[in-house]
């Protein structure tokens, strides 16, 4: 038992209720709870309060000792208003940032030094700002999901109120949920910006060790929720527009929590939210864990600072989960995709808000500014929206995440990151069926060439890849039969290992490959299925020919027709019209029927506009990136066509002069036998004839040869071959030159050459 007495002169003229009243901690240092207990007894000498104590079990952390009388300032004493810190908190380096602190250290040693020598060392310190701000520029713009999830956990980033306090003219922090207790992870309040009034809630961290005890690491209770959930409904009623900023890793998981109510508590927020009447926009200011961020995370518009992170599952959660070691946290974090450009990227977040280099708490004045700025021009936006659009707004943005809809197509970039429909395990089809289906297809293919209309492309993909699929499963049944299964497993789990390494195969894996290669080949007949499976191959071989002969066939026609419709826009340009209707005119007022007959002039004109096209089709072909090595006109140029004309016709006549010659010659029995003798030797000795049958194929060849070139070597065909070619010699030297075809065409009269083919009664060359 404790008692307490005062004398009566210290209480006269006031009555007991009116001394309770007169202090908020009680009378003289007594708490309030305690006077509530206490047993009064008023004798003539004076007034005697007396409070029975009793002991209270103590609440396990966060929750406070409310029932414990001895809590020093009172069981209120954790709603002190948030004031600057007295110490200015102690500076922390990530891993990452090594390398920064040492150019650092380096620039102040310089500086030190500089001060007490006295010499100049300006251009050593600005050299190393100058690259101590290039590495902090390269270090901030490439981060790696899991440097971005350690910066948006730094213990000196700016937390909610810091924000708040920067962006707001006024500011007046609400307490308690009106359900017995106020959470001081969860903070509330109305306040200005720009003459706007706002509801403003969010998580909040301390800044010290101290701090985050006290607001129990920014990790809510039920309680915390159900005051967001008073002042949403508060908010609503007056129509003061919510802003929400998110900094939790998530909700308090403790027992406590759960009776009373934390999923419940987070549910009701989540369904309250979306029926809300006035704008919503939520911040995420550092990470936003699972549900814990998304009871006040339900907005129009979800933003979110460049280097903060929103995530179902923190990336040591994951990684514990899938790879059962935290130490992968760095490969959870970037599969997950939880940095602000990915979540904008997938459309789940709507923006993003910059940092300077060095992230938020490098210039925390700048960045709330930042914000400022990004919830006034959000703002904007959305209150231009009356109630219903707002409304709708809000359950679209949540609707199209990963949501489908049936008959609308998906959009690329999502199905890129879908699971890929498992294939249904293919059953053996009987060689009966697919002839049937072949035949059938091969009828569609022959119907379509006829009519000339395109092949049905659709049905010739699907029976190839069903061939495929009949392929790999027979395959693999023959593997089993022959007993390399397990080989296969082996040999293709280490194949994938180096792959996902980007490591070069080691020759090691190399050699053992070709060696399972070269035992599959020999064992592979004898494979129970094995006819089978070269059936099926073989016509997947015939139908890949069929189709890329027809690709083939389909590029070439395409690239001819886009060939054709240049050409015509390039004889279709003004100029070059107007050029040609010119020669046109020329030519017909000439009167001239035979080209060779007109002025040389002219002749002129015509090869120079001849000349323009050439070189307009060679450029146009070029853009189209063809390689052009010649432009050859169908016919030859005008002053070469006058002079070779002529020429041509008596190559002709000797051309025609030596093969009746030779005709003539092979007719004849001696030489008719002797080719006879030569198959039948040929046919003797097979493909590998000995030395005895070789120099009688090759004596035989000789002597046929022999007479051929007697037979054309005549004197009369002599004469006629040399006077041709002093005629074309003459010719060459007055046009200036012989082309590639002509000079490979008069070289065939340079000598006599004979092939013998005995397949054939006679070829020549």
């Amino acid at each position: 038992m404790a008692s307490i007495s005062h004398s009566s002169v210290a209480f006269t003229g006031a009555s007991a209720s009116d001394l309770f009243r007169s202090s908020r901690n009680g009378v003289n240092g007594v708490p309030l709870k305690v006077l509530g207990r206490a047993r009064f007894s008023v004798n003539q000498s004076g007034l005697a309060v007396t409070a029975k104590l009793r002991k209270v079990k103590k609440h396990e952390y966060p929750w406070p000792d409310d029932a414990d009388p001895n809590v020093k300032g009172g069981v209120l004493s954790h709603l002190s208003p948030f004031k600057p810190l007295k110490e200015k908190p102690k500076p922390v380096t990530l891993d990452f940032e090594k390398p920064l602190v040492q150019l650092e250290k380096k620039i102040i040693d310089v500086r030190k030094m500089a001060n007490e020598t006295g010499l100049d060392f300006t251009d050593q310190i600005i050299s190393l700002e100058n690259k101590y701000q290039q590495a902090l520029k390269d270090l901030y713009t490439h981060l790696t999901p899991i440097q971005r999830v350690n910066i948006a956990r730094h213990p000196n980033r700016p937390t909610f109120l810091d924000h708040v306090f920067n962006i707001t003219e006024k500011f007046v922090e609400l307490h308690g949920d009106r359900a017995g207790y106020d959470d001081p992870a969860i903070v509330t309040g109305i306040g200005t910006i720009d003459g706007r009034r706002y509801m403003f809630m969010g998580h909040q961290k301390g800044r010290n060790t101290k701090e985050n005890i006290q607001r129990n690491f920014g990790m809510p209770t039920p309680h915390g929720y159900r005051k967001a959930l008073r002042m949403m409904y508060y908010a609503d009623h007056h129509g003061f527009p919510i802003v929400t900023f998110i900094d939790t890793p998530g909700a308090y998981a403790d027992l406590k929590s759960e009776e009373l109510g934390q999923g419940e508590a987070i549910a009701h927020n989540l369904r309250t939210m979306f029926g809300l009447k006035v704008p919503i926009i939520s911040i995420v200011i550092g990470e936003g864990g699972s549900g814990g961020a998304l009871a006040i995370g339900c907005a129009n518009k979800l933003l979110m600072l460049e280097n903060a992170v929103f995530y179902v599952a923190s990336p040591e959660a994951c990684a514990a989960i899938l790879w059962k070691s935290a130490k992968a946290a760095p490969k959870a974090a970037e599969k997950l995709k939880i940095t602000s450009t990915e979540l904008c990227r997938l459309q789940i977040a709507d923006g993003v808000i910059p940092e300077p280099l060095g992230g938020a708490h490098a210039d925390p004045s700048w960045t709330s500014q930042r914000i400022k700025q990004a919830i006034n021009d959000t703002m904007d936006e959305l209150l231009k929206m009356d109630t219903q659009q707002l409304l709708k707004h809000r359950m679209l943005k949540f609707r199209k995440i990963g949501g489908f809809q049936e008959g609308i197509p998906i959009d690329p970039e999502r199905k890129v990151n879908m699971k890929k429909k498992e294939e249904p395990i293919v059953g053996r089809a009987s060689n009966e069926e697919l002839e049937g289906e072949v035949e059938h297809l091969k009828q569609q293919i022959l119907k379509a060439k006829e009519s000339s209309t395109t092949p049905p492309e659709v049905a010739l993909n699907q029976m190839m890849e069903k061939l495929q699929r009949e392929v790999d499963h027979e395959f693999s049944e023959a593997v089993k039969a022959i007993g390399l299964q397990d080989r296969f497993a082996m040999l293709r789990e280490e194949f994938f290992s180096a792959n996902s390494r980007d490591q070069l195969m080691h020759p090691g894996l190399m050699d053992k490959i070709a060696k399972l290669k070269d035992e599959l080949n020999q064992c592979l007949s004898a494979a129970p299925n094995y006819g089978s499976l070269k059936y099926k191959l073989d016509m997947l071989k015939e139908f890949s020919k069929a189709k890329s002969l027809s690709e083939s066939k389909s590029k070439a026609s395409t690239l001819k027709q886009e060939i054709n419709e240049k050409f015509k826009e390039i004889i279709s340009r003004p100029d070059i019209k107007e050029k040609m209707e010119a020669l046109k005119a020329e030519v017909q007022e000439s009167g001239v029927s035979n080209l060779g007959d007109l002025d040389e002039e002219v002749k002129e004109r015509i090869l120079s506009v001849k000349q323009e096209i050439e070189s307009e089709l060679t450029n146009v072909l070029k853009s189209m990136g063809l390689e052009v090595e010649a432009v050859k006109s169908k016919a030859k140029e005008l002053s070469e066509e006058t002079s070779f004309s002529n020429l041509k016709g008596k190559m002709d006549n000797l051309n025609e002069e030596i093969n009746k010659k030779i005709e003539n010659v092979i007719n004849s029995s001696d030489l008719k036998d002797m080719i006879e003798l030569l198959k039948l030797e040929r046919a003797k000795a097979g493909k590998t004839p000995d030395m005895t049958s070789k120099n009688k194929i090759e004596a035989l060849e000789q002597q046929i040869k022999q007479k051929l070139s007697e037979a054309i070597s005549s004197s009369e065909l002599k004469e006629k071959h040399e006077e041709l070619m002093t005629e074309i010699s003459e010719t060459t030297e007055s046009v200036g030159g012989l082309d590639e075809s002509s000079k490979i065409e008069s070289s065939k009269y340079d000598e006599s050459r004979v092939e013998i083919n005995v397949g054939a009664n006679r070829s020549f060359a």
